[in-house]
């Protein structure tokens, strides 16, 4: 299975209380370093758009963009912190495990447009077997406004059911648009084919104005 940028219940309550400690999820987005053939030394790169349907407020797309080499992770969002803002990120990979694989990425990053900050972030992954845990979340301290400071996460539990196939929870935490919710919990169905990656979401589906995320992507 393509792991997803990527770029979120009791369960997924717990799992935000488990993590939500280490964590600070358009968005929520984003999506994990998708699995590769490539051999080390190569740069590995991934692409993915989310479309973000919100009821009573502006839809709109936020696109993410990856690139790795060995240990370097480099990244570009769009409307990823605020609608009409960008940012652009550098990380280090930490990757260990045999039967249960576990990624690690810090990263720094630069938020300009909209809303200007710098955002210290993180992107964690495990898997084993067909289960897969990925969170990935920044604070960001905004430059001009210091009460506009907030720490946004995106948190995602799946289970493959097939190869081509995934269902599970996932939470989010965002400014990018206005919600009821501090933490919008939701649901997830994924579909794989060959290196295309797609994946529908539902947030805050309990409330009388939820808001659907589709997302489309691809890793090479």
């Amino acid at each position: 299975m393509i792991q997803r940028v990527v770029h979120p219940g009791v369960f997924a309550t717990s799992a935000i209380t488990l993590f939500t400690g280490v964590l600070w999820g358009q968005t929520t987005l984003t999506t994990a370093p998708a699995e590769t053939d490539e051999p080390a030394g190569d740069w590995t790169f991934s692409a993915y758009v989310f479309a973000f349907v919100v009821d009573d407020d502006r839809d709109y797309v936020s696109p993410i963009l990856t690139a790795d080499r060995d240990w370097l992770h480099l990244e570009a969002r769009y409307n990823y912190e605020a609608q009409d803002t960008g940012s652009v990120f550098a990380g280090y990979n930490f990757e260990f495990g045999e039967k249960v694989d576990v990624g690690i990425t810090p990263m720094l990053g630069a938020v300009f447009g909209e809303t200007n900050g710098v955002a210290p972030a993180y992107r964690f992954s495990l898997s084993w077997d067909r289960l897969e845990f990925y969170t990935e979340g920044e604070y960001l301290f905004d430059l001009e406004d210091d009460s506009d400071s907030f720490f946004y996460a995106w948190t995602e539990l799946s289970y493959s059911l097939t190869d081509w196939f995934r269902a599970g929870l996932a939470v989010q935490r965002t400014r990018a648009y206005e919600s009821d919710l501090d933490f919008q919990p939701g649901f997830l169905l994924g579909f794989s084919w060959k290196k295309l990656d797609f994946t529908a979401y539902v947030f805050d589906s309990g409330l009388d104005d939820p808001t659907y995320v589709f997302s489309i992507g691809a890793a090479f």
